[in-house]
Parts: structure tokens; sequence; C-alpha cells
């Protein structure tokens, strides 16, 4: 079975009715990967228990108040999983098993759903297209000659060949919404501090988000009412009132919603552009307001995230020291060997790109000039964001400057692929929720996804013009030809 037609509510009536139990419904899922991930290669791992979680689940029955029991998701493999190797795609943490699990996986297991497996990513979560994984490359679902996006390619490609209904990513700096605009699925980044990061391997403490991708807007909103939360655990989290899915009525007449011209210019492909413009057009005949607006600030956001990415990173990856766990050198005879032979043999090429230049950010004599620096550019970028939230209810735009592009094509290149986050990465520099929405097609039949950036703490104005745009337009409901049977 695949979940092409599918969505939680038609598998929880299922489920719920005895059309067909938990355990059938995770075979037959396990079966489809089985057969499709043969090409797509979003699964680094399968949960060899899920099956018997599954029959568990059927033996207490499922309730009414219950929405989510019994269904399958699959977990981004930088989210810790108690007893299921865990390695976010390095060779560093080949071996690693971790003895807890993260926040996020408690709350899906209290909520009754169960991990199917762990997909694919960028390792440690430092790349653009899936192709930085120490393990596979993961293929973009409409096309497999073209990347699936990253971080959270494995992910994304997993929702969108119809191999689970949905998925946990993490994002950065654009790592949940770049692969679901390559991939035509909901990818949604919420407020930092809405969703607990505890058991999020660390890439970037201030940057990092786990969020959700599904079909759907309505799915995703389900799946963050479950998530969003205060934990103990992380400090920076919040009490969680809010229900996602109120107010998903397709009316949002009256909202008035900002397109930044910085965001429509220079490197964006045509195609994206007129894309987004007839998205306006829609949310125009729907009630809304668009206007340009201006983000001045945001031509200096990659710089400036790349240099406060990779300075946290440099401060992170210091764990990795091959003696505490994960991969240590075989021929390491002294403690500077191990340090060393261990990191050199376990990094990957762009992992140790980003410790080198945030090392270099942070050292004596050069802390002020760039580390410093970035961060009161930062705070620029954040205020151009208020500014705007002023006067509008939300920001619009591209998620990514082109449709997916073909494999190969810009990992040699690491600049050209740092500037393929420059539409997303703000969001994460000002810690406010975006999305991406699948919005249309190039001619090449690939998927082109929109931005929606909201307020801080307003993901549901995020999701009520979402779910309009979906309502008003059938893009969300189109599904590749070569990922499998509709």
């Amino acid at each position: 079975m695949n979940y092409f037609n599918q969505s939680l509510a038609s598998l929880h009536e299922a489920l719920a009715t005895g059309a067909f139990t938990s355990e059938q419904l995770m075979q037959q899922s396990l079966d489809n990967i089985k057969t499709t991930d043969k090409t797509i290669k979003a699964f680094l791992r399968m949960n060899d228990k899920a099956l018997e979680q599954a029959k568990a689940i059927d033996e207490k029955g499922i309730a009414d108040d219950q929405p989510l029991a019994g269904i399958p998701i699959a977990i981004k493999d930088n989210i810790l999983t108690k007893g299921l190797l865990t390695t976010a795609a390095s060779k560093i943490l080949n071996n690693f098993v971790p003895i807890f699990n993260a926040t996020v996986i408690e709350k899906l297991q209290q909520a009754g759903m169960i991990v199917i497996g762990k997909t694919n990513l960028d390792e440690f979560a430092m790349g653009s297209s899936t192709e930085t994984s120490a393990y596979q490359m993961t293929h973009n679902a409409w096309n497999y000659d073209k990347v699936p996006g990253g971080s959270s390619g494995g992910s994304a490609a997993a929702v969108a060949s119809g191999q689970v209904i949905a998925a946990l990513g993490s994002d950065t700096g654009g790592s949940i919404r770049q692969p679901s605009a390559f991939n035509g699925v909901v990818g949604f980044k919420p407020t930092y501090g809405r969703i607990s990061r505890w058991g999020l391997i660390t890439f970037s403490s201030s940057l990092d988000e786990i969020g959700v991708i599904t079909r759907s807007v309505l799915d995703n909103a389900k799946i963050m009412n479950v998530l969003a939360g205060q934990d103990e655990k992380d400090p920076t989290t919040v009490v969680n009132d809010t229900d996602f899915t109120q107010n998903l009525d397709g009316d949002i007449s009256g909202m008035k919603i900002a397109l930044p011209c910085e965001f429509m210019g220079e490197g964006v492909d045509p195609q994206v552009r007129e894309t987004i413009m007839a998205a306006a057009d829609t949310f125009r005949s729907l009630g809304a307001t668009v206007e340009e607006v201006g983000l001045p600030y945001s031509k200096y956001a990659v710089p400036t995230y790349y240099i406060v990415a990779s300075s946290e990173a440099s401060s992170n990856l210091q764990r990795y020291d091959g003696i505490r766990y994960g991969f240590r050198a075989p021929d390491a005879k002294t403690l500077e060997d191990v340090y060393v032979k261990s990191r050199t043999e376990g990094f990957g090429e762009e992992v140790k790109r980003r410790i080198m230049l945030g090392t270099f950010s942070l050292s004596a004599g050069y802390y002020d000039a760039y580390f410093k620096k970035a961060a009161q550019v930062r705070a620029l970028i954040t205020k151009d964001f208020m500014d705007v939230f002023k006067d509008y209810d939300l920001i619009m735009a591209p998620t990514t400057p082109t449709p997916a592009f073909n494999i190969g094509e810009k990992v040699t290149d690491p600049v050209t692929m740092y500037m393929n986050d420059v539409l997303t990465i703000s969001a994460n520099l000002a810690g406010v929720p975006a999305a991406s929405i699948p919005a249309g097609f190039n001619d090449e039949g690939l998927p082109i996804g929109m931005q929606l950036v909201g307020k801080h703490f307003d993901e549901n104005t995020v999701y009520r013009a979402g779910y309009a745009f979906e309502q008003a337009t059938d893009f969300h409901n189109q599904v590749p030809t070569v990922g499998g049977e509709a």
C-alpha cells in the first residue's frame, strides 16, 4: 500500500472501524518501502520492532480520541530513537544506539504513532541535497536524476513517494522546507522554542528546529498538535495552548500578506517567479491583500547564517572525539592520534569544511570581525521581519530559487550550494515559523514550493493561509508518476 490517497483522518477511520489493523497497515507499508526504496533510497534502516509495536496497538484497541494511533511515521536519522541505530548519516556515529528517546519520539509514541524507520539526510544535517550522507544518495520522488533537497531529503522523498503519510525532519536553514519544495509536499518549521529539541543531534543550537513533513496542511497541523509544548529538558521551549487545526476553514478574507521584492529578484528562476505571482493572485481571489515590501538586510542572510551556524557546529561537534562513543580510528596509538584520526576519518568533507569555518570565526583576533558581527547582522535581519509584521499578517515568497537540480550538479561547489538556502535561512535567523506549500510545477514537471512565514508563535496564521491555498488549488494532490502507483 502507498499513502497517495490517504489522510490521517481516513487511516484513523479505517483502523477504528476494523477495515484493517495497524499490523496489516504496517506490513503493507514495509512491503511498499521494500519495493520502492530500491530506487528512492529514502531510508537508512527500518525499525525491526515496528510490526510488534503495531500488534500491541491492535491488542490495546484504538479509541476515537486517538486520531494518530497505529499509524506509521518516518524519522530523520538525527533524532534519537531508543534502541535503534541513529547515525546522523555520519561514519563517526556508525555504531551509536541511543539509550533514550528524543522528546518528540516520546510524544509520538504517547499518541500511538509507530516509528517505521530512519530516513537519510546530509551528514549532521549539513547540506542542501542529501549528497553529503556517508551512506547513500536519496533520489527526488518526481525525477530520479534530481536531488531530493536537504538536509531532510530522505523524509521528504519518503512522504512524496507514498512510502509514509508523515515524517519528522529538522530545519537549521531550510532543511525541512527546501526538500519539501523539491518533492511537492508540505513542510513546516515552527517558531524556535515551539517544539523540544531534546534528543535532536545538535548542529547549531540557536537555529535547529524539529518539524513535520506531510502531504497536506491539515495532517501537518494534527501532528504539530502532538509535538508542540514545554519540555523541562529544553529550556528554550514554551507552554502550548494552541490547537493548530483551528480556523482551517478556507477563509482568509482581510488577511494582509507581504511579498518581499528581495526574494523575487536576481537568481530566482523565471518559472518559480511566475508561480509565486500566480499564488499571490490566488490569495487575492480569496479576499487577501498582497503587497510588495522590502527586507533590506536579507541580502546578508547567507554569510550571516554560515558564520553563526558553522561557529556553533564547531563548538557542538567537539564531543565527537573517538573516546566516549562513536567511531574511533583503529590505528590510533596516542591520545592526539585518537582525536585527529577519528575526526579525520569519521567526518565527511562538508562537515570538516564547516568545522574549520566555525573554528576560524571564533578564534582569537577574528571573533569580533566575524561571529560578533554576524550576531549583530542577525539582529537586523530579525528587525526586518518585525517591521513588516507590524503591518502584515504573513510573508509569502518562493521556498527555493529553482526547482530540484541534477544530482552531482552543485555538490563540488560549496558556495553555489550554499546559495540554494538564500530564501529560507532568514526565517531561522529570526526564529519565526515558516512552511513550504506545493504551489505548482515547471515545464519539466518538477514541483515548485511557496514559502509562508509568520510572526513568532503564530503558526495558526501560516496553517490557515496554507490550507486556504490548498482548497483553492490542486497541487498538493498531484503525485509523482515515477514514485509508485497512485
